[in-house]
């Protein structure tokens, strides 16, 4: 198997006057660990240890014969279409397909249960269209050890999906311009490069960057430990998928080599601690390049450069790969996404200096991000198919357009309206249909003038995504995604791990503002109901379109059907609380909610009829008035209104 693993572990410390510079600019510090900085990288190598981050012989045994068995495959696959072709004995004989790894294998970081990323290389004559995607794909869905066998010619890089003996294969192909293709065949080399189309280039380019990211770092070893580390951060901070607009396993080792060769004698921990020293401090959108951009004008293919090109000027956190043609690895990043992480960048950022300062653990900088706390509004995507395989084809599809529905949003928006997609799935266990929803946080964007009440109107935008979707190649009857606009008080108990919410602290108390209520009232919580069922402000049979505005600062939507909630104890709307509730329920409509806080705002809206309903209490108790401003009369009651409920739920034991 041919995948140049022969790059030594180097350790030891680099003098100031080494003959060998590793990146494009000198160090920012040749200092090495002290004492404090060995006892932190034990600690936080046993912590990794402990946190199961690492693969176990028996499996790294059996990831090693499933690449032998997969390069046996190859190679006879290889052979037979040389015989079927009219060549001669001696070429069928010579022959041969290599397999190369790369991704988080190749890197050596990878942990139990990680997907094996592979490319296939072979001769001239053997096509990736016919012979690739049809015959090998024919030769595999024979074997009994293959499973859940899904080719994808289409994508931007091909590749055929499959598990072998349980672990999860991505397998490539790259036909170079060879008759015979060595074994010891070097692809680091742009001879390998010659009279081959982009598809290709891009096909060879996993692994050349990686082969080349190990050359460029000072420590392979220590460089290993602190990508592991901070992969494992970055999933536990939900930041952690190329595919949504975050980082993914090449993107975080580019950043951490560079963080390497900034400081070569660092230990890992000193390194984790500098990752995010750096980094909070990155000017953006300039790039993160481990050697200079090079080019190649006899080949010709493009390189990332923003002064030709415009497109790439418009990349919000270039990370260069540094393997010719050098690309942005990143191109998916939004400028939601990016703040998003700059927000953690900084978040961890601080815990390192308390871990410094022995006033931390790190535990602490592993704490998991609490998402459903963050936001006041969501965006739930809910995908569901007829069967458990059409189901996995079509949520790959719709997770790789969520990035699309993000940058609809913003620009629709005028980038006031931030989003921030949650890389994770979730399934609800009391629903028979195949399913699974991903959710997207909301939130306005901090420093932009906006009108107060102002809300965003983004259903035009969700149908532009949903018949985007629909154009899916593949698509079957069954296939269907909904999209619904979610309060945070109204999250489906399903997304969270033990099965219901966490208990948020009580706000004070404040006995001078107008209904003002105890922190110790009942939370309610929304029924769950099918993605089917047609519910105001969630999906329907139409196609889920949102049915409410978005209210980013009130958590409240317009002036639509409130969806019914309910208590552990009783339905609240069995309740008499009369036309108050309704006049309650209408603050909304006059974008007097800031009367409210979120508490009561979460436990006094009771169930109401309609939105011609409210209007007609509102009308009404304007009527009454003979003041000049029926508007201010209508809110005087209002105020008194909630003042009603009030003195009801303590009559009734809700409010001590």
């Amino acid at each position: 198997m041919g995948s140049a693993d022969g790059v030594s572990e180097k350790s030891g410390s680099l003098l100031q006057n080494d003959v060998k510079q590793y990146g494009i600019t000198n160090p920012l510090s040749f200092a090495g660990p002290t004492n404090a900085d060995r006892q932190r990288t034990s600690e936080l190598e046993k912590f990794l240890v402990e946190a199961g981050l690492y693969e176990s012989v028996e499996e790294d045994t059996k990831r090693n014969d499933v690449l032998l068995e997969i390069e046996r495959i190859c190679k006879e696959w290889v052979k037979q279409l040389t015989r079927q072709r009219g060549y001669t004995d001696q070429m069928v004989d010579e022959a041969n397909a290599v397999i190369f790894t790369f991704g988080s294998y190749r890197l050596g970081v990878h942990g139990p249960g990680a997907d094996l990323d592979t490319l296939c290389v072979g001769p001239s004559y053997v096509n990736r269209e016919e012979d690739f995607f049809m015959v090998l794909h024919d030769l595999l869905a024979e074997n009994e050890e293959v499973s859940e066998l899904h080719p994808v010619p289409d994508a931007h890089v091909p590749v055929m999906k499959f598990k072998f003996r349980g672990i999860s294969i991505d397998l490539l192909y790259a036909s170079v311009s060879l008759l015979v293709v060595p074994q010891d065949l070097d692809i680091s080399q742009q001879s390998v490069l010659y009279n081959i189309d982009e598809v290709t280039v891009r096909s060879l380019n996993g692994c050349r960057v990686a082969d080349m990211m190990l050359r460029l770092v000072p420590d392979v070893k220590n460089f290993r430990t602190t990508l592991r580390c901070l992969k494992y951060w970055a999933k536990r901070r939900g930041v952690y998928s190329n595919v949504t607009g975050f980082l993914g396993g090449v993107n975080l080792a580019l950043l951490v080599g560079r963080v390497c060769q900034f400081y070569p004698n660092a230990t890992p921990s000193m390194l984790v601690s500098r990752f995010f020293r750096v980094y909070t401090q990155w000017r953006w959108p300039n790039p993160v390049m481990l050697c200079a951009i090079e080019e190649n004008e006899e080949l010709g293919f493009t390189v990332w450069d923003p002064r030709k090109f415009h497109g790439d000027r418009k990349h919000h956190m270039p990370i260069i790969t540094p393997a010719y043609p050098c690309m942005n690895s990143s191109y998916n990043v939004s400028s939601s996404t990016l703040r998003v992480m700059m927000e953690q960048f900084n978040h961890a950022n601080k815990i390192c200096q308390e871990i410094e300062m022995n006033k931390a653990s790190w535990n602490t900088l592993f704490e998991p991000y609490q998402f459903f706390e963050a936001y006041k509004n969501y965006l739930q995507v809910e995908v569901v198919a007829a069967d458990v395989e059409d189901h996995r084809l079509w949520k790959g599809w719709v997770e790789s357009r969520l990035r699309q529905l993000t940058l609809k949003i913003e620009r629709d928006t005028c980038y006031k309206l931030q989003c921030h997609p949650y890389p994770y799935e979730f399934t609800d266990p009391t629903k028979q249909v195949p399913h699974c929803a991903f959710f997207m946080g909301l939130a306005r964007k901090e420093g932009v003038k906006v009108q107060e009440g102002q809300q965003f109107d983004i259903r035009a935008t969700v149908d532009e995504f949903r018949l985007d979707v629909n154009m899916y190649m593949y698509w079957k009857p069954g296939m269907e995604v909904y999209v619904s606009h979610i309060r945070r008080k109204s999250i489906p108990s399903f997304v969270f791990p033990e099965g219901y919410k966490r208990p948020r602290p009580a706000r004070p108390h404040h006995p001078d503002r107008p209904g003002a209520l105890d922190g110790s009232v009942d939370r309610v919580k929304q029924s769950s109901a099918s993605p089917c069922s047609q519910r105001d402000g969630s999906a329907s049979p139409d196609g889920g379109n949102m049915k409410r505005k978005i209210d980013c600062d009130t958590d409240e939507g317009s002036s639509g059907k409130h969806q019914k909630r309910i208590t552990p104890e009783s339905d609240l709307g069995k309740r008499d609380f009369g036309g108050d509730a309704l006049m309650l329920a209408s603050c909304s409509k006059l974008n007097v909610d800031k009367i409210l806080n979120e508490t009561e705002e979460d436990t006094l809206a009771s169930d109401f009829e309609s939105s011609n309903a409210l209007e007609a209490a509102l009308k009404a108790h304007a009527a009454s008035s003979n003041a000049d401003d029926p508007q201010k009369q209508s809110l005087r009651h209002v105020k008194s209104g909630i003042n009603c409920i009030r003195e009801k739920r303590k009559a009734q034991g809700y409010v001590k």
